[in-house]
Order: structure tokens, then C-alpha cells, then sequence
């Protein structure tokens, strides 16, 4: 059997990852600023982290979810005080999609609708009602495409309005800065009118903070910067600093009802774990102070080169917009200067690089990147 091709990849074999480095099964180090969406390390490989997980696994790493799980409760305490969400609700799942499924699922058995707003180059997962919410119509298939999504302009405010007015959306679901669509941030004003307007009509307001989550833009959630609360917030990837393992944080107006969300695998005590010790990382070495740092030096100096159209993001979540398409430039970084990076369609480069990168690897980065210009 050989594995369903679904991606292209690039010829190299990574076996082994610290900090913001990768290696590859020839000895060679790359800086990695792209990451696997990891927060602490890339590869799990933090200390603490391997320590976490491995008395965890050795002790008992899956039992099922029909007997208390204290690790899961000490997560929700947790996650609540640094997120600054302690009086809501945590339901653990295993992935992104999962996460913005249930959201979902809650709003429509909170309000009893069926219509979802998103927003053009929305990116919200792969499953069903997930894969229908993003704006890639290459994605989707026929059986997912039943017509629940309306997709507005990013910042209209006027059209949100128009649409909201209907009264018959259940949910706008919206990424606190867009991964995928290039590093789009919805503005303070939109992000205010979308908050009250939601409230006008009992539209749940669903924060999909997957990628832009857990200190990567500076801030814990990237909707803090503009002064809102969300009713849902649904995180994954740094959560469990790239184990399996994603979240949905419940305000709560939702009132909990036995057998209406589930899981078999989430929050297991492995997964949970590893999420604890991504929170004790996060803490003890300040990385969200970090990112915002580092990352504001990083857009301040990019913003110097003249080649780049437009430079985008918060924290260490940046885009660089080009003129022309970023293909040959990309694979110069890699095979050339050995730093990763990551794309978003043909003229973004995207670098989401773990928090814990520091000022010297920030210099590393322009350096090389001076030299493929």
C-alpha cells in the first residue's frame, strides 16, 4: 500500500527538531519559521514537555471519557485564567474541524438556525460543515456544499449588517487574524459593530482562533486586540503544541445537555498532559510577551524592504505580500539559506514560526532572506 498523495512535498526527511531549528536525516539544520503550527518547540521536543509526556504515557495515556479525568479539569482552570475566559465552559476534541464542528452544533441547538456568515479566504477545517464555512471551492465537495454559508467581504461592516438583519443566522464564525487567506486582520471597528450587531439578533459569534490563538499574535486570543468577547472561542495546534488535541471555550449563556456533543479520544490524559505542559512553558518563559516583542522587530525590519508589496500581521503570525508569485523565492530560502516558510496562494510568503524564537534567530531569518532577494 502506499500512502493517498495529497500533498507535495518537499525531498526532504526531517527527523528531529529544538526550539526553532529542524533537522534532516543528512545532518542538515534548517531555521524553521513556519513550525507545524508548534508554540513552545518544534517537535516536542522542550524538556518539560518530554518530561510531561512521557511520566504521563508511562503511567496511563488513554482511558475513556465516562470517569472523571482530573487533568482535564486542572486544563479548564487553567486555560481560563491565562485566556482571560474563566467563567466559561471547556469541550476537548482531537483536532481544528472538530473544534468549529461542535461551535457549530452549540449555536444552531442554542438559537435553533441553520445559516452561517464567514468570510472571503476564510480558512475553518476540513470536515463537513467546516470544510462548507471556508472559501475554497476546490475543497469542497458536492456533499458538503448544502448551502448553509453566506461569505461577506472581510470589514464590511455595512454588508454584515445587511445580512445579520435577516434574523435568521445562526452563527458568524470569523478567525481572529486569517491563516491561510494571507494574514487579513478584521479591524477594531468591524470586530466592534460584528460584536454588537451578533448581540442585536442572537447570532452567536464564533472566534476561530486555531492558528491566531494561544500567544501567537502577541495577545493570548488576537480578537483581544480589538476589544471584544466572543461567545465561542475554538482553538487546536498550539493547544497541545502540535499533539493532536483542540478545544471550544462556551460562554455561559449555553447551558450544557447530556448526549448533545461527545467525544472518544479528546482530552485524553496523554493529550491533556501535553497541553499542561504547553501552559507551564507559556508562562514560565513569557512567550506571549516574546512573540509580541520579537515580532513587532521582525515587522518593523521587513517593512524596510522595498521588494515586498505589503507586510502583514501581529505577534509572530506575518505575511509578506509580494508582487509576483513567491514559488522560486520560497524554495531559495529553503535550498539555499535552509529556512522554512510557509504560503498562502501564490504571492504570500507566511511565517508562523514557534513563540519562543528570539532576537538572534529573528536577525538569522533577515539575514538569509537578504540574500534571495
Amino acid at each position: 500500500m502506499k500512502l493517498f498523495d495529497v500533498y507535495p512535498l518537499f525531498d526532504i526527511n526531517i527527523v528531529k527538531g529544538k526550539g526553532c531549528h529542524v533537522w534532516d536525516d543528512k545532518g542538515t539544520e534548517y531555521l524553521d519559521l513556519y513550525g507545524g503550527h508548534a508554540v513552545i518547540s518544534i517537535g516536542h521536543a522542550h524538556p518539560h514537555y518530554v518530561e510531561m509526556i512521557s511520566k504521563q504515557v508511562a503511567t496511563l495515556g488513554f482511558y475513556s471519557n465516562s470517569v472523571i479525568n482530573k487533568l482535564q479539569q486542572q486544563l479548564a482552570e487553567r486555560l481560563g485564567k491565562v485566556c482571560g475566559y474563566d467563567d466559561y465552559s471547556l469541550f476537548l476534541i482531537n483536532s481544528g474541524a472538530e473544534a468549529n464542528e461542535n461551535a457549530l452544533k452549540l449555536a444552531s441547538f442554542y438559537n435553533g438556525r441553520t445559516r452561517v456568515v464567514s468570510f472571503s479566504k476564510a480558512f475553518h477545517g476540513r470536515t463537513s460543515l467546516a470544510v462548507e464555512m471556508t472559501d475554497n471551492p476546490k475543497i469542497i465537495a458536492p456533499i458538503n456544499n448544502c448551502g448553509h454559508v453566506t461569505y461577506l467581504p472581510l470589514n464590511d461592516i455595512e454588508a454584515m449588517k445587511a445580512e445579520l438583519s435577516k434574523g435568521d443566522v445562526c452563527a458568524v464564525i470569523i478567525e481572529g487574524i486569517q491563516g491561510v487567506g494571507g494574514i487579513q486582520l478584521p479591524t477594531d471597528e468591524f470586530m466592534q459593530a460584528l460584536r454588537e450587531t451578533c448581540t442585536k439578533y442572537n447570532t452567536i459569534l464564533v472566534l476561530d482562533e486555531i492558528q491566531s490563538g494561544y500567544g501567537r499574535s502577541g495577545k493570548f486570543f488576537a480578537h483581544q486586540y480589538n476589544g471584544i468577547k466572543a461567545d465561542i472561542i475554538t482553538v487546536a495546534k498550539g493547544i497541545g503544541n502540535g499533539f493532536p488535541m483542540a478545544g471550544v471555550l462556551i460562554s455561559p449563556v449555553f447551558t450544557p445537555v447530556y448526549g448533545q456533543l461527545g467525544t472518544t479520544f479528546g482530552g485524553n490524559h496523554l493529550a491533556c498532559s501535553a497541553a499542561l505542559a504547553v501552559l507551564d512553558v507559556i508562562e514560565q518563559e513569557e512567550l506571549v510577551a516574546n512573540a509580541a516583542k520579537t515580532g513587532a522587530y521582525l515587522l518593523e525590519e521587513l517593512k524596510k524592504f522595498p521588494q515586498i508589496k505589503e507586510v502583514r500581521g501581529r505577534g509572530l503570525m506575518i505575511g509578506l505580500e509580494f508582487e509576483e508569485p513567491i514559488k522560486e523565492l520560497r524554495l531559495k530560502l529553503l535550498k539555499e539559506q535552509h529556512v522554512f516558510t510557509g504560503v498562502s496562494g501564490t504571492n504570500v510568503l507566511r511565517l508562523l514560526p514557534p513563540l519562543c524564537l528570539d532576537m538572534d534567530e529573528a536577525n538569522l531569518f533577515l539575514e538569509r532572506f537578504k540574500k534571495v532577494l
